[in-house]
């Protein structure tokens, strides 16, 4: 029996659907580290500097890739809703989500962020006009419903404000990434991201220049390389593997991986930020992840595929 070819041993190796997976899965857990490397670079640097600071860093090296690879503006009839996705993305999930996790542990926030999927598909049903099925809309009520259970019973019976922050972060981030996804019907990806980023330039670049620490020498290097996270993994690189992932591997599909994202924040909230994890919060996640599961599956997919 002759032996595999180098070119059947690729194949089957890097299948669409594995490569697909993977890169979902490098995409998932790059996001994961946002809530950690964000409570990191909040205990030294202001919520609002670290927004502008983490915009501007990833529109410049989101500007300097457009540029070397020459790619045209997009068309003026798409520039409302870049300007949309940029807001919510790039400005307004950020700064929210930073001001959250300098009262609240970010294992706390994976739990509350673990319902965004469903929040994105919401606003994803109503921008497109789809009708997903009445299961879709029980699973997310749920979903919601537990993530407010969860949050009233750290809170002690009533909603801090890490939380309403976090609630804030997550329709932002929902809107941001609903009205991104239907631009990926017109460019891929990556440029999504690298021009939302390129809009808020005037606005992020002049900010960081002007909140920036005045006295950087004096913040540890562990805040600074934090900030690096966020600006580059987080803002800007992660969307290129999560992208390509469903890209390759099929919306559907790939998208799963995100069940995954709140354990990934659980785990590098204890590593990193030394978080203690309760059998509540894993518990709580857990059913919120079922949640997620059911309304994704159930929800009628006729959105345009991101490429």
């Amino acid at each position: 029996m002759p032996a595999p070819s180098l070119t059947q041993t690729s194949s089957s190796t890097l299948s669409p659907e594995r490569l697909g997976l993977v890169l979902g899965f490098v995409g998932m857990a790059i996001f994961g580290g946002t809530l950690p490397a964000t409570r990191i670079a909040v205990s030294a640097i202001d919520p609002l500097a670290l927004t502008a600071m983490r915009t501007a860093i990833a529109g410049i090296a989101s500007l300097a890739l457009l540029v070397a690879m020459r790619r045209p503006f997009p068309p003026r009839r798409l520039w409302i809703q870049l300007g949309v996705a940029s807001l919510c993305v790039s400005v307004l999930f950020p700064f929210l989500m930073a001001l959250a996790v300098t009262t609240v542990d970010a294992s706390h926030g994976g739990v509350v962020m673990g319902a965004l999927p469903i929040a994105t598909a919401f606003v994803a049903v109503l921008i497109t006009h789809e009708r997903p099925r009445p299961l879709f809309w029980i699973a997310s009520l749920a979903g919601a419903a537990l993530v407010v259970a969860f949050a009233l019973r750290q809170g002690g019976g009533a909603l801090t404000s890490g939380d309403l922050l976090l609630f804030a972060a997550v329709a932002a981030s929902a809107i941001g990434y609903a009205f991104s996804g239907r631009l990926t019907g017109e460019m891929p990806g990556w440029e999504v991201i690298s021009w939302a980023l390129v809009v808020a330039l005037p606005v992020s670049l002049p900010a960081a220049v002007f909140l920036a620490p005045s006295h950087p020498g004096e913040i540890a290097l562990k805040p600074w390389l934090a900030l690096l996270y966020v600006a580059l993994f987080s803002q800007w690189i992660g969307f290129f593997a999560w992208n390509a992932g469903m890209a390759i591997g099929g919306i559907a599909r790939v998208s799963q991986m995100q069940l995954l994202q709140p354990f990934v924040t659980f785990a590098l909230a204890a590593l990193v930020n030394g978080e203690t994890i309760t059998p509540q919060i894993v518990l709580f996640a857990a059913a919120v992840v079922a949640t997620v599961a059911i309304s994704t599956r159930t929800r009628k997919q006729n959105a345009p595929r991101a490429r």
